[in-house]
């Protein structure tokens, strides 16, 4: 595993050079320079845009309902600038999709709706809407609103003609709620705690650092072994670390030095227990 540093000058990554590795730079600087229809996967956890415009939407009084909506990753002036950098992201990550690739979206309520407008627009095909229902969602201490339990996963192809995407059916049926007889678009899953990465002074590296069991989900119902995954804003590496886990390749691509270095600490010690276990 490499962490390999943007240089501006480069107009192109080969494949091999990029495979298994972490790319320390913008996304919208990186993704034009890999090369087409590579991807058999793509997992993108964009900026949700809590902020909408210089107004937190979790704000009251001054404080803020979650301590993670002050990043300045998820700072936009607007939102006409947050569906531009959402267009310009999806519109590279559907130039790497090869023909047959699935794409996975996530959001929550504060753009989940905007991303789906721009994903059609852009031409991707609906398969699912995912909901995933935390089981220990962070409550609304405020009492202004309900708390918000779910957040959402549009999982899609590059256009409505693709047929021979990979789905893994009797996974999907295995992780469905025992309630159902046949897989359904509700998942239930806690939300990252024991896993949680820390600092020095035990704050959590990441704000919305997203739980293994979820990218397993992701990556068992839709890839298959060799499969190679692009999670462009990768934050602290879960999406390496459970590819490494199923024998799936990954490349990822992360602008903020703190959690380029979690992720490689992460990927680091993700290949030493495979290579224990193997």
């Amino acid at each position: 595993m490499r962490v390999i540093e943007n240089d501006e000058s480069r107009k192109v990554y080969s494949l091999e050079e990029i495979e298994n590795s972490i790319i320390w730079g913008d996304a919208l600087e990186i993704l034009p320079k890999l090369p087409a229809e590579t991807m058999d996967a793509i997992f993108i956890d964009p900026p949700y845009f809590f902020q909408a415009g210089r107004r937190r939407i979790g704000q009251w009084s001054g404080k803020s309902i979650y301590w993670g909506w002050e990043e300045s990753w998820d700072e936009f002036e607007s939102y006409e600038q947050y569906d531009n950098f959402i267009v310009k992201v999806l519109a590279e990550c559907r130039r790497l999709m090869r023909p047959n690739a699935t794409i996975w979206v996530m959001g929550a309520f504060s753009n989940i709706c905007r991303i789906g407008k721009i994903m059609q627009d852009l031409g991707f095909w609906f398969l699912s809407l995912i909901v995933w229902e935390k089981t220990k969602p962070v409550p609304n201490f405020l009492n202004r609103r309900p708390a918000n339990a779910t957040e959402f996963l549009i999982w899609a192809v590059k256009d409505k003609s693709v047929r021979d995407y990979t789905y893994d059916h009797r996974y999907a049926k295995m992780i469905s709620q025992p309630r159902y007889k046949f897989p359904v678009n509700i998942w239930e899953l806690p939300i990252c705690r024991e896993e949680r990465l820390k600092d020095e002074r035990g704050r959590p590296i990441h704000p919305t650092q997203k739980p293994e069991a979820l990218l397993e989900r992701v990556i068992l119902m839709s890839t298959k072994e060799g499969d190679l995954i692009l999670d462009p804003m990768c934050g602290t590496g879960t999406t390496g670390v459970v590819a490494l886990r199923y024998n799936r390749r990954f490349v990822m691509v992360e602008r903020e030095e703190k959690y380029v270095r979690a992720a490689s600490e992460r990927i680091k010690a993700a290949l030493c227990q495979k290579t224990i276990l193997d």
